[in-house]
């Protein structure tokens, strides 16, 4: 079973880290390793969330998703996003950034170099964004209670996290920006950059944040209309019809899904920015993180176990909090990569050990899985 779920996606790390280890030797080697671990990390939520709907769909739409659709928003936002966002902080054509980051390493570096204070802003904000609007909502599981509980009753301020961001990106603007850092060592002013990237930031994140609500919208409303149905085909004792449940109502999914992909895709993209400039190197790595992705997906949807595990997409989010802050410490200073890739797997491999403990004590209080979701860990 696990070979059969996983063999694809370790047949792609066993040739990305032997192919890492030819281009840049074992230093390559690593921050390969760390860029697939902190993909992995970050897109387990999303895993989770895929199989939750993937399971309600037919074989058919599944086999579409885990197939065009991850074609699509995983390897197309996780390799060419990449490239795009190069090109267009370096004010280049995609081509030609490509060429220039294979043929013209030290070039290449510093165009990247020059463009990151742009980048940082912009990923920051839209990392920041994920992670406020996860620690600010109210939630039923709760991992570090002392944390969350406060934030979450703050959370019902509307347009919280929107303003906070904002704070947070004018602060930047004006302390790290002012003395950005450059190839050659130099500082630049670069608040007015930064303010632009970082509202472009929000922005695009308002924008997917608002097209997944629509289709998320949309998919309750099918899911209302198809309770009706049912409670009708009893209450007639007709037999219902399958085909909205796997035609109109999976073709929503499939939207949602789409777009709830490009949205978590975004933050393993922009958070290996925080780990790596070299192109080949990141598509290396989330590439690897991608396929592990699918392979999750999968496996979760076989296995139909999903909240084994309920502190990881917690462990993930606050991942994307300090990857977001280490961003915007990045406009200014440099960070060891190393340092920046183990603060996710410290914090994921933590969530994790806590929701061990959790099933743990669970069972040894002969608790059932009806009582699961009003358990927190305490901490």
């Amino acid at each position: 079973m696990l070979l059969k779920t996983f063999g694809w996606s370790f047949a792609v790390t066993a040739l990305g880290l032997v192919a890492a280890a030819f281009y840049g030797g074992w230093t390559a080697f690593g921050i390969v390793a760390i860029l697939a671990v902190l993909e992995i990390s970050l897109s387990f939520d999303n895993a989770v969330v895929n199989a939750g709907i993937l399971k309600k769909m037919s074989a058919f739409w599944q086999k579409i998703f885990l197939t065009v659709g991850v074609l699509i928003a995983v390897f197309g936002m996780r390799l060419v996003f990449p490239v795009v966002i190069v090109a267009i902080s370096a004010k280049m054509g995609p081509v030609e950034a490509v060429d220039l980051a294979l043929n013209n390493k030290d070039r290449y570096q510093e165009l990247v170099t020059d463009a990151h204070p742009a980048i940082a802003a912009f990923g920051g904000m839209f990392l920041l964004m994920i992670f406020l609007d996860f620690i600010f909502e109210d939630r039923d599981i709760q991992w570090l209670r002392w944390i969350e509980r406060p934030l979450a009753k703050l959370g019902k301020v509307d347009m919280l996290s929107v303003c906070i961001a904002l704070i947070v990106l004018l602060v930047t603007a004006f302390t790290f920006a002012t003395h950005a850092h450059q190839h050659g060592g130099a500082h630049v002013d670069k608040a007015q950059t930064v303010l632009i990237a970082g509202i472009a930031g929000l922005i695009t994140y308002m924008i997917v944040g608002g097209l997944s609500g629509f289709f998320e919208d949309r998919l309750e409303e099918q899911e209302e209309r198809e309770h009706e149905e049912e409670e009708e085909a009893e209450r007639t004792g007709k037999k219902r019809s399958a085909v909205v449940l796997a035609g109109q109502a999976a073709f929503f999914m499939f939207l949602y899904l789409e777009v709830l992909d490009a949205s978590f895709s975004f933050d393993g993209v922009i958070g290996a920015f925080a780990i790596t400039n070299d192109i080949v190197l990141m598509a290396l790595g989330l590439g690897i993180g991608a396929m592990y992705v699918r392979s999750l997906t999968v496996y979760l949807v076989r296995q139909g176990t999903l909240d084994d595990y309920v502190y990881l997409e917690h462990g993930a989010h606050y991942a994307i909090g300090a990857l977001a802050v280490i961003l915007m410490i990045t406009i200014q200073y440099q960070i060891n990569e190393v340092i920046t890739g183990l603060v996710g797997v410290v914090l994921i491999a933590w969530s994790f050990w806590s929701s061990v403990r959790r099933n743990r004590a669970l069972a040894a209080a002969g608790e059932g899985s009806d009582d699961k979701a009003e358990v927190s860990s305490g901490v």
